[in-house]
């Protein structure tokens, strides 16, 4: 296959349909700290397509502090069930204001309003207080529309490498990468 989000779509597919996948939209995403120390957490897949894929955030959280300063990112898909690895490198960007308030439109209003509320990674002396921010913010917006933060919003990574492992016996695994060269997508077999 020429195509590596085609690729990834076919795979993507297989693992939203076993049942033996919690969520096939986990992911970790790796960035790098100031003292460029690798940093790794586990998001959400939102959307992909042919320019990159797609998770959101706080951007006052260290990831998104970081992504500022190095825009540059590492994704893992790991869907153990089917031995399917992806892994991503590539360089990031913020989503449009008008895809970031679509994808807002869709999430769950507690949700909405623990965005608000979240001091991400911050820290919080008492659960409490978490819960009595979110009761404010419930009362502010009544039953209207809760707006989006100005810093929360969707991160894309746009690959220039896309790595598909495929697990087989006796550890001779198949491994494809995808390499980006100018607008060409090249394909190679790696040794396990």
């Amino acid at each position: 296959m020429k195509d590596p989000f085609a690729h990834f779509g076919q795979w993507f597919k297989a693992a939203k349909r076993c049942e033996a996948i919690e969520d096939a939209t986990a992911l970790c995403v790796s960035t790098v700290d100031g003292q460029g120390r690798p940093d790794a957490r586990m998001v959400l897949l939102k959307e992909y397509d042919a320019r990159g894929f797609v998770f959101y955030t706080n951007l006052q959280s260290p990831k998104g502090k970081q992504l500022r300063t190095h825009p540059q990112a590492a994704m893992t898909f790991h869907w153990a069930p089917l031995q399917r690895q992806v892994r991503i490198q590539g360089k990031t960007e913020l989503v449009s204001d008008a895809e970031a308030d679509a994808y807002w439109r869709t999430r769950p209003r507690l949700s909405q309003l623990g965005a608000w509320a979240s001091k991400q990674s911050e820290e919080l002396s008492m659960r409490a207080i978490l819960i009595k921010d979110v009761a404010k913010l419930a009362l502010k917006y009544g039953t209207g529309p809760v707006p989006r933060p100005s810093y929360w919003t969707g991160v894309r990574v746009v690959p220039h490498k896309i790595e598909f492992w495929q697990g087989q016996p006796n550890r001779l695994h198949d491994r494809f990468l995808y390499s980006l060269k100018g607008e060409q997508w090249q394909v190679a077999r790696l040794y396990p």
